[in-house]
């Protein structure tokens, strides 16, 4: 194994892995180094007993006209190893103690049930839609180049009017102007929120549109097999393009040499005095941004310290896997995706509170794998994952029997409240196993346990992101923490346009 290479890959999550896929398929030498067994990140699986579970894939967006990643898929290669299965027509479903509706994941069948059943809101709900996909279209559409962007600025309010009104605005701003009569009404349209933060208040409207629209235009997806496959995928464009992945080994320190980043250290975790080093122009750190800064030496620190020093991590989430012996919808069982609110939920002002013990007064989600043909259990059985927004600090600081005893105990309180929605399933159990926000730190080394990166706040959104390129020279990231964001979708962009900037730069 040769130490020099044209570009260097720390962490194989999405954005490393898509950054790595491009840049190998365009003949650079890439090596890429994974601390965990597997790449992947929170895009994997892993099986127990037969079941096999999502880490962090619920549902993924659908592909439009609008979607960058439908490029970047068919330039890789995706549609020839990965199924995209549709859930049908629904989005998801939310149940409180007071309202239980199904959301379409199409605008027209979605306006016309939530109208059905919340007739007095008919003029809201059209606004809810008619907003939300201006400001979605407007992202979409806006130039890619940005000499083009230069070149209409003077123009930028009349082009992208709805953009201009909600740049700085959040969501819980944007359901507030609605005038919406019925406060379960705004809970419902809000349902998913944990997919983006953990308080519509903090959550950029023109993120939640990008995302949440795609949604309404194309539909909710998921990708047959789980999402270890589409990371597999990547993988193997890497390395039959003759890169290099190895995996369980920890990169500690990015070599500086005079003002720019030339290399990496690294270990195997196991054996941490094999110290080893490898060289290359381009450095892409997949890794955690707080974390990349602990591998600089103290002066590049400072400079990454001063760009990011006051951003707010987003929120992490808990996990509850469960193997059932027979499908979940021939229990009775109606969705993919379920959204369970507790009734203290009454406005969406206290969605933000809602993080309070004991467990029961939070907010859970549903998902079923057995509502499609997801291969994820053997034939006869499904999976589920029941899951909602956390907090690393109410798990990181108990004792190891205090950890144990709470898992427990909050284990058996989601299970009863399944039980609540399904009557019967608690008999159908055969395997269960709960990951807290520690886990997701011990298994991705993510700081706050999040899978989303910095928060998406109003602030911390959109251009005011920091980008790809660091003011390191030879340093670049793509991941979640940088723009466009967390999630699927804005994690396998970033290292598509990282990878597309690298390519430029080495092209002087």
């Amino acid at each position: 194994m040769t130490n020099q290479y044209d570009i260097i890959i720390v962490g194989s999550g999405l954005g490393g892995l898509v950054a790595g896929a491009k840049l190998a398929k365009e003949g650079k030498k890439v090596l890429l180094i994974e601390q965990h067994s597997v790449v992947g990140g929170c895009s994997s699986t892993f099986t127990r007993k037969g079941f096999t579970v999502d880490v962090g894939l619920h549902q993924i967006d659908g592909i439009d006209e609008y979607d960058e990643k439908m490029h970047y898929f068919e330039e890789l290669g995706v549609y020839e190893s990965i199924e995209f299965v549709k859930h049908g027509d629904e989005f998801y479903r939310f149940v409180n103690d007071r309202i239980d509706v199904i959301i379409p994941d199409n605008v027209e069948k979605a306006i016309k049930v939530l109208t059905e059943q919340f007739p007095e809101d008919e003029k809201a709900i059209n606004d809810y839609f008619n907003t939300l996909l201006s400001v979605y279209k407007e992202i979409h559409s806006l130039p890619k180049n940005k000499f083009k962007l230069f070149l209409i600025m003077p123009l930028f309010p009349m082009l992208y009017p709805s953009i201009v009104k909600w740049s700085k605005k959040t969501v819980g701003e944007f359901i507030d102007s609605l005038e919406i009569k019925n406060d379960d009404l705004k809970l419902a349209l809000l349902g998913n929120i944990q997919y983006y933060a953990d308080d519509p208040y903090k959550l950029s409207m023109l993120y939640y549109s990008a995302a949440q629209g795609s949604y309404f235009v194309k539909g909710a997806y998921y990708l047959k097999g789980g999402s270890q496959k589409l990371s597999n995928h990547f993988a193997k464009v890497i390395t039959d393009n003759n890169g290099e992945i190895i995996l369980s080994h920890m990169v500690d320190k990015i070599i500086i040499k005079g003002k720019r980043a030339v290399g990496v250290e690294y270990f195997p975790k196991r054996k941490p005095d094999e110290r080893n080093q490898a060289f290359a122009k381009h450095i892409v750190a997949n890794a955690a941004v707080p974390n990349v800064m602990e591998m600089l030496p103290k002066k590049q620190k400072k400079i990454l310290e001063k760009i990011f020093k006051d951003m707010e991590i987003a929120h992490s989430h808990y996990s509850l896997y469960l193997g059932f012996s027979k499908p979940l919808k021939e229990i009775g069982n109606k969705c993919f995706a379920t959204m369970i609110w507790p009734p203290d939920i009454k406005t969406p002002a206290d969605i933000g509170k809602s993080l309070e013990w004991p467990f029961t007064k939070r907010r859970m989600s549903i998902t079923d794998y057995s509502q499609l043909d997801s291969g994820m259990a053997i034939p006869g059985k499904s999976v589920a994952i029941i899951s909602g927004t956390d907090i690393l600090d109410d798990w990181e600081k108990l004792s190891k029997d205090e950890y144990k005893k709470r898992k427990e105990q909050v284990t058996e309180e989601l299970i009863e409240r399944l039980e609540k929605l399904i009557p019967g399933v608690k008999e159908h159990i055969e395997w269960k196993n709960f990951a807290t926000p520690s886990t997701i730190k011990c298994f991705t080394l993510n700081p706050n346990g999040t899978a989303y990166g910095y928060a998406q706040l109003p602030s911390q959104s959109t251009s005011k992101r920091p980008g790809n390129k660091s003011p390191i020279k030879g340093l670049w990231f793509a991941s979640a923490w940088v723009f466009p964001g967390g999630g699927f979708t804005p994690s396998m962009t970033s290292g598509y346009n990282c990878a597309l900037k690298i390519l430029k730069e080495m092209s002087k």
